[in-house]
């Protein structure tokens, strides 16, 4: 009654009071970017540029200050970025060779070609701005889920406080529509979560009490009870933030290489400019403006802004396109070490498989009914907290069977259970423990075999000493495995099963499965070792896993891959995470990264060849400078652009 109480006063509560409703108002990109500081700079610089080439036709004065007014709007902040280099670093980057072009062309009274360069620069490096913010838009995405305030419920009473004062076993009200704030467990209602922003799933899961919700999911259409694991700044949706933040700041090895590169080749870039105006007239006979002009043109022209920007935008994107469907990377190198696999090694238990087994069979001796011999068993094995009793019970459970009373209950170890119920003696347990004690009752050796060669343990239950009934389980092949594998080979890649297990449950498994290499009988430190071994056979090696148990070979392969829904111990474990646990996914991941690599290579081959073409050009036939900066500043924007498209590229893994 106080909850129903309570519920009533909350809906009641108004927004204003710190509940929100999700918005999901999209605005028109182009709308976004115009209204983009930078990029509102380079549109006035360009504004500029146009009255002072109009005013050039009747005032030279009013002319050339509006061009200096189009530079200092355009290009004082690139200015400013490439004085901090020089200063703070030592070194010279592209903003200080782009305006050093610019004011060596005003020097010589092109105004207006120097104007456009600064437009144009100041253009494109706005729009790789507004590109880069835009990959990152799954972190704002993120950051707009995180709730300021929750209602908690303490004493009979609901106040609405701040996020960050919530502590474990605080019980909080999450109403109708309204973004869950904290991580907890479900104490009272039943209602739809829309876990999305976790695990990439649209699809809402129906939450009753007992169960886990998440902070930053959308409760559905009714209150929930929710009852705080901990603090705000410990929830999965904090650590998925601060793991897409880090992920997108990191830098891979080829962009601190390309990074590196331009400090010397700007060096080289300046060098060989002073050495054109310079030498050019004595050994070309050039007049000294002509010399200059056309070291303008190479200065502009030989200048790494397109290659520069080969890489991170891709690396980004991809990132993001894959955070969006619940695919979390812990940095760009792991993008790149995706791309190169060649075999996906699977943890079985809780990866290829369901995690918990199932009764699959269950064969009685002539004379005895199916359903009692199971109610008996499940009866006595329903104190029992092994995995393999559990299932039992389940079992029972699922058929409707009532479990009855036991008078004595004994656990065997490294056997089963012994109980007494209704006054008769009942055991359950491994059947190899007793082969060959009863001579010609032994009728389930056979069976058992059978059973055994097709990947299930075996349980024999005896009634008063004599075995009556056979019960075979297995932990079943989760239903998306198959395919999983199935889109792995079609993109040549092998995969790999590492278990503890024997060997005859592992291949029974790994042959339902589509598994090609089956390495069974394993200790968590023995697939360290087998994960190393596959890598120097077949080079890329990823690690599917719980991010637990298989720690070792997670960091022992070129990229672990974590299961992750709910589980914080594989966001620490694991270089990537799937946070909806759908290895199908995984497949799509490997296609993203070798299209990011594909992209990235065509970026650099493209920056390249624009180059030494344009640099050709300018010592071949001679090109003006505005075509200069049309061409190096346009191969900037168009490989910008071309890495940007991996944000539309789906999960698919074809």
């Amino acid at each position: 009654m106080m909850m129903q109480a309570l519920e009533k006063r909350a809906l009641s509560v108004s927004e204003a009071a710190g509940g929100r409703e999700p918005r999901n108002k999209r605005k028109l990109p182009l709308a976004a970017m115009l209204r983009h500081p930078e990029m509102l700079q380079a549109l006035g610089s360009g504004l500029l540029m146009l009255a002072g080439w109009g005013a050039s036709h009747w005032s030279q004065l009013l002319s050339v200050t509006l061009y200096v007014a189009a530079y200092g709007v355009g290009g004082w902040m690139k200015a400013k970025e490439g004085a901090m280099t020089l200063i703070k670093e030592r070194d010279l980057d592209v903003n200080l060779l782009m305006i050093a072009a610019a004011l060596g062309a005003a020097s010589i009274g092109y105004w207006n070609e120097g104007a456009m360069l600064i437009f144009i620069f100041a253009l494109s490096g706005a729009l790789e701005t507004f590109a880069s913010d835009q990959s990152r838009k799954s972190i704002s995405s993120l950051m707009a889920l995180r709730p300021e305030k929750a209602l908690r419920v303490s004493g009979g009473r609901m106040e609405m406080v701040p996020v960050s004062e919530l502590a474990a076993e605080d019980l909080i009200l999450v109403r109708p529509g309204e973004i869950i704030p904290a991580d907890g467990a479900v104490q009272s209602g039943t209602s739809a979560v829309n876990q999305a922003s976790i695990t990439g799933e649209s699809i809402p899961v129906d939450k009753t009490a007992g169960d886990q919700v998440y902070a930053g999911t959308l409760n559905g259409e009714n209150a929930l009870y929710v009852e705080v694991s901990g603090p705000a700044e410990g929830t999965l949706f904090a650590k998925i933030i601060a793991l897409v933040e880090e992920a997108e700041e990191a830098v891979p090895a080829s962009q601190r290489f390309i990074e590196r590169f331009e400090g010397i080749y700007a060096k080289t870039v300046v060098a060989a400019t002073a050495l054109l105006i310079g030498l050019s007239p004595l050994l070309f006979g050039w007049t000294w403006n002509e010399s200059f002009y056309k070291a303008m043109v190479f200065l502009v022209v030989a200048s790494p802004c397109a290659l520069v920007a080969s890489i991170m935008p891709a690396m980004l994107s991809a990132i993001s396109s894959s955070a969006r469907r619940g695919i979390l990377f812990k940095g760009s190198v792991h993008v790149q070490n995706l791309a190169e696999t060649k075999l996906v090694a699977f943890d079985k238990t809780g990866t290829l498989t369901q995690g918990k087994p199932v009764v699959t069979d269950l064969i009685v001796k002539d004379g005895e009914e199916a359903n009692h011999l199971l109610q008996m068993a499940a009866s006595a094995e329903q104190l029992s907290a092994h995995p393999l009793a559990k299932a039992v019970v389940a079992e029972a459970v699922r058929r409707g069977l009532e479990l009855q009373p036991i008078a004595e209950m004994k656990s065997v170890a490294g056997w089963g259970v012994e109980a007494v119920i209704r006054g008769e003696a009942w055991k359950i347990g491994k059947a190899d423990f007793a082969s060959g004690t009863y001579g010609e009752q032994d009728w389930w050796i056979k069976q058992s075999g059978e059973l055994e060669r097709a990947g299930k343990t075996v349980s024999l239950i005896f009634r008063e000493g004599a075995p009556v009934g056979l019960l075979a389980l297995r932990d079943e092949v989760r239903p998306v495995a198959k395919a999983a594998i199935s889109h792995l080979h079609k993109l040549g890649i092998k995969a790999a099963m590492l278990t503890g297990d024997n060997e005859a449950t592992a291949k029974a498994i790994a042959s339902e499965a589509g598994i090609d290499i089956v390495l069974s009988g394993l200790l968590p430190q023995d697939k360290a070792s087998r994960i190393q071994q596959l890598r120097e056979q077949y080079g890329g090696v990823v690690m599917v896993g719980d991010g637990v148990n298989d720690a070792p070979a997670l960091a022992a392969a070129n990229v672990g891959i974590g299961m992750g829904a709910g589980s914080g111990a594989a966001l620490d474990a694991a270089d990537v995470v799937l946070m909806n646990e759908d290895i199908d996914r995984i497949a799509g991941a490997i296609s993203l990264a070798r299209r990011g690599r594909r992209i990235v290579k065509q970026n650099m081959v493209f920056a390249i060849a624009v180059i030494s073409l344009l640099v050709a050009g300018n010592f071949g036939v001679g090109i003006p400078l505005p075509l200069g900066v049309v061409g190096h500043e346009g191969s900037t924007i168009l490989v910008i652009l071309n890495g940007l498209r991996l944000l539309r590229y789906g999960s698919s893994p074809s």
